[in-house]
């Protein structure tokens, strides 16, 4: 089945379209079989074939919603425009269904609170710290301190232990070395 569709072309930030006949299972950037007209979306002018357009249209060809709305726009052919549903695209750190711009009703919106408000929640919220004594806290610290020395004494599983054996055996070759190291 032929589509007639547009081909984007132009640079970064800046497009153009071409507007092509071509497969439908064709990639729109991909080989087409004739190009009908080009679209400056960003004066809204347009060059058209309207001979080769029609041509098409009557061989059976399909047109692409926006490019029908376009062709009607410029008075290329009759009749109303299509409804094109364009979907917002998503933002970083955005879910996949909030809009960009229309708020959800169901979720109500934040109030500024005053400075005295966060304060008193902030205070609320700490009321264990404020009760330790620095005595407990130090006792804490050195608690951690102790952990820490232990996870780093406890052999490591994945090297084994020498043996009195093998250490015998280093003593021999480099009599310098002391025992244990």
């Amino acid at each position: 089945m032929l589509v007639i569709r547009f081909s984007r072309v132009g640079k970064k930030n800046r497009a153009q379209f071409r507007i092509v006949a071509q497969e439908h299972t064709t990639a729109p950037s991909g080989k087409h079989i004739e190009i009908l007209g080009s679209y400056d979306p960003h004066f809204k002018k347009g060059v058209f074939k309207k001979e080769r357009i029609e041509h098409w249209v009557k061989n059976g060809a399909q047109i692409s919603d926006s490019v029908y709305n376009v062709l009607v726009k410029q008075g290329v052919i009759k009749g109303k425009k299509r409804f094109v549903k364009i979907t917002a695209k998503k933002e970083k750190g955005k879910k996949e269904g909030e809009s960009l711009a229309v708020p959800d009703p169901a979720k109500p919106e934040k109030t500024e609170e005053k400075p005295e408000e966060k304060k008193e929640k902030a205070e609320e919220a700490k009321p264990e710290e404020k009760e330790k004594k620095p005595e407990e806290k130090k006792e804490e610290v050195k608690e951690e301190k102790k952990e820490e020395k232990e996870s780093l004494a406890t052999p490591d599983p994945a090297k084994p232990e020498k043996t009195e054996e093998v250490k015998k055996e280093d003593k021999k070759k480099d009599p310098e070395k002391k025992e244990g190291k």
